[in-house]
């Protein structure tokens, strides 16, 4: 039986866990991450709880005494063992507010749920088949000082996934309010062109993804060049590659984009540097 942490306890994953009363259930008011496992064990864990301390103040919560990096670390490898991963595993942490308020909170306390699974393999994998994309025009993406972190309000990217499903489509791309590309459904985007990569600057309102960043670190200590910009759909035209970034998936790479077609060799070079830095 599949089992859940909440606030120190563990329960079934299949039945209640969260209060009605729970703040992310009535108004959204929390963020969530997504940690990948490799060996049973949480990769790349000091760049996720960096973005979680950096989230946590942003969001107004305050940070327990006992949470830091070895209580995620100790409680995620405890959770696989109790749920069986020994190898590729998949976590998420989502945070809320707790206590009664409206809009109001009368606490700024922690509510703290996770959820661990298996992921189908132990290392990061290219996708074979190159992924097919667009542009979702219907729905754009607010930018704020909220808007680089992993809100619970992801009714965007819910619009986005669905367009892309009706439309026969791998995966959408999705632009904000000024018209500037920023990122995928759940990934970070980056274009190479005559090989130097190019990724939306965080002031255009991506999320702040922990591969993004394990990719930029990686590229330059490679003397790759990268560049954080505005990305434009003239961008994507011009581009030689388009590929995704997530924290569980690693690198995805998109073949076509409308008539664009797309080649991978950057996309190859930087999976295996992956691979090389989680394993070393």
């Amino acid at each position: 039986m599949i089992k859940v942490y909440f606030n120190g306890e563990l329960y079934a994953a299949d039945g209640p866990v969260l209060p009605l009363s729970n703040r992310g259930f009535h108004y959204a008011d929390g963020f969530f991450e997504t940690i990948r496992l490799i060996n049973g064990k949480p990769v790349f864990l000091e760049n996720h709880f960096s973005r979680i301390l950096d989230t946590l103040k942003a969001y107004r919560i305050a940070k327990p005494s006992y949470f830091d990096v070895k209580f995620i670390e100790d409680t995620l490898q405890g959770l696989a063992v109790e749920n069986g991963v020994t190898q590729g595993g998949r976590a998420r942490l989502t945070f809320t507010r707790k206590g009664d308020g409206y809009y109001l909170p009368k606490s700024d306390d922690l509510d703290l749920a996770i959820e661990l699974t298996p992921f189908h393999s132990n290392k990061f994998i290219l996708n074979e088949n190159g992924k097919n994309v667009d542009l979702c025009v219907d729905h754009k993406k607010d930018v704020n000082k909220l808007a680089i972190f992993k809100s619970l309000n992801c009714q965007v990217y819910i619009q986005a996934s669905l367009f892309a499903n009706e439309k026969g489509l791998d995966d959408a791309l999705i632009q904000n309010y000024r018209g500037s590309i920023i990122e995928a459904t759940s990934s970070n985007i980056f274009l190479v062109s005559n090989g130097v990569l190019y990724t939306s600057g965080l002031e255009d309102g991506p999320v702040a993804g922990t591969m993004r960043m394990q990719v930029i670190n990686l590229a330059l200590e490679n003397g790759i060049k990268v560049y954080e910009c505005t990305l434009t759909p003239q961008n994507l035209l011009a581009a030689d590659e388009l590929f995704m970034t997530n924290a569980i998936q690693g690198i995805q790479w998109v073949s076509s984009y409308r008539t664009k077609r797309y080649f991978n060799d950057m996309a190859v070079r930087l999976v295996e540097m992956l691979n090389k830095r989680v394993f070393a």
